[in-house]
Order: structure tokens, then sequence, then C-alpha cells
């Protein structure tokens, strides 16, 4: 059992290496199709997003409390707020309904 566990790790060590490398080895000139640079563009921000957005909903006692911090957020950004204004906005409504709820 213990030399499977290094065989996955090298095997891991082998695919992460390779999908950082091979962009790096064959693609030496600027990218010039739109499209392709789009796609590149927005990769980290799709990247964080799908990371986060599952934690949001279980990072509360609630659900309801998530969704209802997460439209708020949601709202308050779409209105311009700043970073700290949105957090804290999200936390405010989570607390409140945490309060109500339990």
């Amino acid at each position: 059992m213990q030399n499977n566990i290094y065989i996955y790790i090298a095997i891991m060590v082998i695919v992460t290496t390779l999908i950082r490398v091979i962009p790096l080895t064959l693609i030496r000139k600027e990218i010039t199709n739109r499209t392709l640079r789009s796609f590149l563009y927005y990769i980290p921000y799709v990247t964080l997003a799908v990371m986060t957005f599952p934690a949001i909903l279980d990072a509360t006692g609630s659900p309801i409390s998530a969704w209802a911090a997460l439209i708020v957020a949601i709202a308050a950004a779409w209105m311009g707020k700043s970073l700290f204004f949105v957090s804290s906005a999200a936390c405010i409504v989570v607390f409140l309904l945490e309060l109500v709820l339990c």
C-alpha cells in the first residue's frame, strides 16, 4: 500500500509538470487569436468562482442565510460598492439571519 502512494505522487508531479511545461515550450510567439486570448484571460476568474461558490453556500449554519448573503453581495457588487462593503453586508446578513433562524 505504501508503494502505491509514491506512484500516485510521482504521477501527479509528472502530470502537473507537463501541464505547465508543454505550453511554454510549444507556444513561443504571441497569441493573436482573439477567442483564445479571451479564453485565457478569463480562466483565473472562472477558476476562482468555481472554487469559492460552493464554499459560500456551505460556510453558514443554514442554506437560507447563505443564499440571502450571496444575493445581497451580488446586488451590492452590481451597484459598484467596494469589496469591504460587499463582504461586510454579506456578513451582517448572515449574522442577522442566523440570530433569527436559531
